[in-house]
C-alpha cells in the first residue's frame, strides 16, 4: 500500500492518520447533540427507563451491524470518499454524486452548525449570565457559535498533524467528561433505583411510539461510518478501518448506556419527561446547582469533538467527487504546504456560518436524518453486490455473521425510514425532494465539467 494518493494538481495526500485518530473520529462524530438531548424527549413517549434503554441497545446493534458492513466496502475500496466512492463503483455515478451533493449542502455544514449553537446554548447555560434581553443573548449566541466555526476551521486548514492532535486530545476530553458523568452519578446520584427490566406499560402506548423513539437514538448514533471518509489518508487502511469503525461504535455504545443509567439514577422519570437539556438538569439533581452548571460547561466542550471532525471529514467527500470531475474543481485542490483540500474546508466553514446566522435547525436535522439515511442504505446493500462482483477480494475484512449482520441493518434502518415518514411527512418529503433535485444537477455537471 502505498503511503500517498497523487492528486491532479501534482501535489499528493499522505497516509499519515493513525489508528487512534480514526477511532477517535469515529466516537467524536457519534457523540454529539443528540445524547445530551434526546433520551428527555424519549421519556414523554416511552412507558419506562427500561424502554429507553432497549431503545439505544438497539440503536447501538444496528450501528454496529453498519460498521462492520462499512469495514468491508471501505477495505475492498480504500479511497477518500466512504458512500460516494461506494455508491459510484457499485451502482452507478449519479449515485455517488447524489450522496456528494447532499453532504456538500446538509450533511456536513448543518451538523458543523448546530454543533457550534449547541455549544454556545450549552456553555451560556451553564454561565449564567444575567442582566441580557433574549434578543441580545440570542446574539451573543451566535457571534459565539461564529467565532467557533471560524476556529476550528482554520485548526483544520493548517494541516492534517495539528488536525489530528487537536481531534484527538478533544475526543479524549469528551470520554472523559461522558464516563465520569455516568460514573459519578451513578454513585453519588441518592441510590434512586432503576427498574432496569421492568417492561410494565400502562397507560397508551404505540409501536409507532416506539419507532419514533429509535428515529432519535439513530439519529445520536449517527456518524459510525466516519473513519471510511478518510480511508485514502489512514495508515494501513485494510487494518485500520475495521478497527476504527467497530471499536468506535462499541466505545460509544457503552457511553450511551453509562450515561443514561446516570441520568435516569439522578432524575425520576416523571420529571424527564420532555426535558431537553437532560443531562444538565440530572448533574444539578446528582450534583447541586453550582456543580450542575460547571458540568453544563463541559459538557459545552465535549460538543466541539464533534464539530472538529464534521469539519475533517466533509471536505475529504468533496475531494473524491472532484477528483472524478463531478463537483467544484477547487475542492481537488491540495494546499501545497498543509496538504490538505483547503478551498473545501474554508468554504465548508463559509456555508456553516451561514446556517448559524439564518436561523434555527431543529426542523432541519430531522429533514437531513431521513435524507442521510438513504446513501448508507444502498451502501451496506452494496456489500452483497461487492462479493458477486469480486471487488478487491485480496484483503478485504469480510463481515462478521454475513448476510444476517447486514440484513438486520437494511431492515431496521428501512423500517425507521418507513416510521419516519409516516410522523414527519413534510421534512421526509423535503428530504426526498432535495435529493432529487441532485439528478439533473448532475447530467448538468457532469457534460458542463467533462467537455473536451
Amino acid at each position: 500500500m502505498n503511503d500517498s494518493i497523487e492528486t491532479a494538481n501534482g501535489t499528493s495526500i499522505k497516509r499519515t492518520i493513525s489508528p487512534a485518530t480514526a477511532t477517535a473520529l469515529v466516537v467524536a462524530n457519534m457523540i454529539g447533540a443528540g445524547i445530551f438531548t434526546t433520551s428527555g424527549i424519549m421519556a414523554a413517549q416511552l412507558p419506562g427507563p427500561a424502554w429507553i434503554l432497549l431503545c439505544w441497545l438497539l440503536g447501538g446493534l444496528i450501528a454496529i451491524c453498519g460498521a462492520l458492513s462499512y469495514a468491508e466496502l471501505a477495505t475492498r475500496m480504500p479511497y477518500e470518499g466512504g458512500e460516494y466512492v461506494y455508491l459510484k463503483k457499485l451502482y452507478h455515478p449519479s449515485l455517488g454524486f447524489l450522496t456528494g451533493w447532499t453532504s456538500f449542502f446538509v450533511g456536513f455544514s448543518v451538523p458543523i452548525a448546530a454543533s457550534a449553537m449547541a455549544f454556545s446554548e450549552y456553555i451560556f447555560e451553564g454561565l449564567q449570565i444575567q442582566g441580557l434581553s433574549p434578543t441580545d443573548l440570542m446574539l451573543i449566541k451566535k457571534g459565539s457559535a461564529l467565532i467557533l466555526i471560524t476556529v476550528f476551521t482554520g485548526i483544520h486548514y493548517l494541516g492534517v498533524h495539528l488536525g489530528s492532535r487537536v481531534q484527538n486530545i478533544l475526543t479524549a476530553i469528551k470520554v472523559i467528561i461522558v464516563s465520569g458523568l455516568a460514573l459519578a452519578g451513578i454513585l453519588l446520584s441518592g441510590g434512586r433505583p432503576i427498574q432496569l427490566l421492568d417492561f410494565r406499560v400502562e397507560g397508551p402506548f404505540t409501536g409507532l411510539a416506539f419507532g419514533t423513539a429509535m428515529m432519535l437514538v439513530m439519529f445520536s448514533y449517527s456518524g459510525w461510518n466516519a473513519s471510511s471518509y478518510i480511508a485514502g489518508e489512514l495508515k494501513n487502511p485494510r487494518k485500520t478501518l475495521p478497527q476504527s469503525l467497530v471499536l468506535g461504535t462499541v466505545i460509544v455504545i457503552v457511553l450511551y448506556l453509562a450515561l443514561n443509567l446516570f441520568i435516569f439514577q439522578a432524575v425520576p422519570y416523571t420529571e424527564a419527561k420532555g426535558t431537553i437539556a437532560i443531562v444538565k438538569q440530572a448533574s444539578i439533581s446528582a450534583f447541586g446547582d453550582w456543580m450542575g452548571n460547571a458540568l453544563s460547561i463541559l459538557v459545552s466542550l465535549a460538543l466541539l469533538s464533534s464539530l472538529s471532525a464534521f469539519i475533517l471529514i466533509g471536505p475529504r467527500v468533496y475531494y473524491a467527487m472532484a477528483k472524478d470531475r463531478m463537483f467544484f474543481p477547487f475542492a481537488s485542490r491540495i494546499h501545497p504546504r498543509f496538504g490538505v483540500p483547503g478551498r473545501s474546508i474554508l468554504i465548508q466553514g463559509g456555508i456553516a456560518a451561514v446556517m448559524v446566522i439564518i436561523g434555527s435547525f431543529e426542523q432541519l436535522l430531522i429533514y437531513i436524518g431521513f435524507a442521510l439515511n438513504i446513501f448508507p442504505w444502498l451502501a451496506v446493500f452494496g456489500v452483497f453486490l461487492a462479493r458477486r462482483r469480486k471487488i478487491g477480494e485480496a484483503g478485504a475484512f469480510r463481515v462478521w455473521g454475513y448476510p444476517v449482520v447486514p440484513l438486520f441493518y437494511l431492515i431496521s434502518s428501512l423500517g425507521l425510514m418507513f416510521i419516519n415518514y409516516l410522523n414527519r411527512p413534510l421534512e421526509s418529503t423535503a428530504a426526498v425532494l432535495t435529493v432529487l433535485a441532485g439528478i439533473p444537477c448532475y447530467f448538468i455537471w457532469v457534460r458542463g465539467l467533462k467537455k473536451p
